[in-house]
Parts: C-alpha cells; structure tokens; sequence
C-alpha cells in the first residue's frame, strides 16, 4: 500500500485503519501527512477531527474558497507539502487546472474575484500579522458580503493550516508524487 516500510497499517488503531484505508480506495496512494501523524494516534484523531470540522462541513465560503486560503497561506509560510497537497485539491474542487499555480506564487494577480481577492488578504494578514488586526477588517469583509461565521472560518482555517505548515516544514514532510499530477 505505501513505500515507506516502517509503516503498517495492520499495527493501528481501528478508527486511523480505516480513515487511511478510505483515503487509499478514494485516492490509490497514502499522503504523507496520514504516515506522519499515525505514528501518534490521539494527534491524529485531533487533527483530522478539526481539518474535518473546518474543510468538509456546510459553510458560507465553498470548498473550493477554504482550500484557496490553504494554497495562498501555506504559500507565505514556505510550505512545499501544504502548496503541493491542497493545490492539488483546489484544482479538483475549482474544477481549474490553473489556479493553485496562481494562488500559490501571487493570489493578487491570479483569476479570482474581487471578494476572493478580500478573503486572501485577510487570510494573509491573519497569517503573518494578526496582532494588527482590528474591527476595520471585518468590516471591511462584512462590506462585501462574508458574515461573521465566514469571518471565523477564514480566521480557523489559516490558524490550522499555519499550524500545519509548521509540523510539515519541521518534520520534513515531502509531498506525494501522485498531488503533482491530480486534477491536471
């Protein structure tokens, strides 16, 4: 199922057994992350309890919006995993085989919208500078539409990532060759 030899999926728990057995039906190969994290069972659950939390329920920003804020965040934090994995996703989801690439390197000049655009720039600010964040952001998003849930997700999902980034750039997690190719 995976090169990495050391890893048995025979050897976990049930519930991180079948997570990552879904994931390999669904996908034909094993991310990194999954490896990595199964090595510790009660982070794993937490982790991807919240990702799910975050990046799967009903929301007022679409998936395709969540993972912009993960390619475009993970990109100022130098994150080659995070870029790779979730542009990757984003090409799927966006059904746009150019924007992950555009996100990734300047999301200021890629083909999204306006209010994308906003979404971005808090994202980053939330991500590089929250201590200078004020009641003028959110209105300022509130202006264009997000409404306080969206606000808070935005805020969730850079914070998670940031914290994702963190664990992969620290721990060396490469990415999958299989990302490099999906939704192209």
């Amino acid at each position: 199922m995976n090169s990495d030899s050391s890893f048995k999926l025979s050897e976990l728990p049930a519930d991180i057994s079948t997570r990552i057995s879904a994931v390999y039906e669904k996908t034909g190969f094993i991310p990194n992350v999954f490896i990595r994290l199964a090595a510790r069972p009660d982070e794993f659950r937490a982790f991807f309890s919240y990702h799910d939390a975050l990046m799967e329920k009903e929301s007022g920003l679409s998936k395709s919006d969540r993972e912009m804020i993960v390619v475009a965040t993970s990109a100022r934090n130098n994150c080659t995993y995070c870029v790779i994995a979730h542009g990757a996703v984003l090409r799927i989801r966006s059904k746009n085989k150019l924007l992950a690439d555009q996100v990734a390197i300047n999301y200021q000049s890629a083909d999204i919208t306006p209010k994308q655009r906003a979404m971005l720039n808090f994202a980053s600010k939330v991500s590089e500078n929250s201590h200078l964040i004020s009641q003028k952001d959110s209105d300022l998003l509130k202006g264009i539409g997000f409404s306080e849930d969206d606000i808070w997700d935005i805020v969730a999902i850079t914070a998670f990532f940031g914290m994702s980034n963190r664990l992969a750039n620290s721990l060396s997690i490469e990415p999958n060759n299989e990302f490099y190719g999906m939704g192209r």
